[in-house]
């Protein structure tokens, strides 16, 4: 028996996943965001969630949906690529992964998913280090940010912040790029339709979609969960723009 929605809560949400999630970390939101957006355009038959090793992963536990998979790390674009490729009903395809798991273990895959212009989304979660594995520097760190791996400061020689839509917009086959975050209800519901956005475009046969989420960390960034929301707005925002970058 379908369970009925409680409190606005997607029915295609399972209960108790947040658990899974420290206090402050926006991944549950996140989630919740996506299966709003699939359970809005009715899609949920015919979706399928490619979950990457990421904190952001423990959301395809809460999926109620009919096929959720975990794969190895930054592999999320090659094994969502296969499942397109191979039902012959064409899902649609959508990925869950981190910032370290999309833009460096998985840069491979992921530039050349856009280069074929296979039709999928890809759903890249940022919050600024490796939230996974104890708070290590990311490609997405900011300049001077503090990780354990870059107890002073990132530095320049550290390289610098990897600006991923923006750098995915240029590629012939990518059919939409936009960043969103989650920290306020306006910026939750612009992102739903960035979201939304992708999965029509993919669901058109466009190409490969693209869609960045800020997500705080507040056990890595030693901050409380209303300084992490600060943070997102005065330094996060500033250094990755909100806004769609190729339509």
């Amino acid at each position: 028996m379908e369970r009925q929605r409680v409190s606005g809560t997607p029915v295609i949400w399972r209960e108790g996943v947040e658990a899974a999630f420290c206090p402050g970390c926006h991944d549950g939101t996140i989630g919740r965001l996506m299966l709003e957006a699939v359970d809005e355009m009715g899609i949920r038959d015919n979706t399928v969630c490619i979950s990457g090793v990421t904190c952001a992963g423990f959301l395809s536990l809460g999926m109620e949906m009919d096929s959720v998979i975990c794969v190895a790390h930054g592999r999320a674009p090659d094994v969502a690529t296969g499942l397109k490729r191979a039902l012959f009903y064409r899902p649609v395809v959508f990925t869950i992964q981190g910032d370290g798991d999309t833009i460096a273990i998985g840069a491979g895959s992921l530039i050349n998913a856009a280069m074929r212009a296979e039709n999928i989304t890809v759903c890249m979660v940022n919050n600024t280090v490796y939230g996974t594995t104890g708070g290590q520097m990311a490609p997405t760190s900011l300049p001077g940010q503090i990780t354990t791996t870059t107890p002073t400061g990132r530095e320049r020689l550290n390289g610098l912040p990897a600006l991923v839509p923006e750098m995915l917009a240029t590629l012939d086959g990518v059919a939409y790029a936009a960043r969103g975050a989650v920290n306020t209800p306006a910026n939750y519901q612009k992102t739903k339709k960035f979201f939304k956005q992708a999965l029509t475009r993919q669901m058109e046969g466009a190409g490969m979609t693209f869609v960045e989420f800020l997500s705080a960390c507040p056990p890595n960034w030693k901050l409380n969960p209303l300084e992490s929301l600060k943070r997102i707005e005065e330094e996060m925002i500033p250094a990755y723009p909100i806004g769609e970058f190729k339509t």
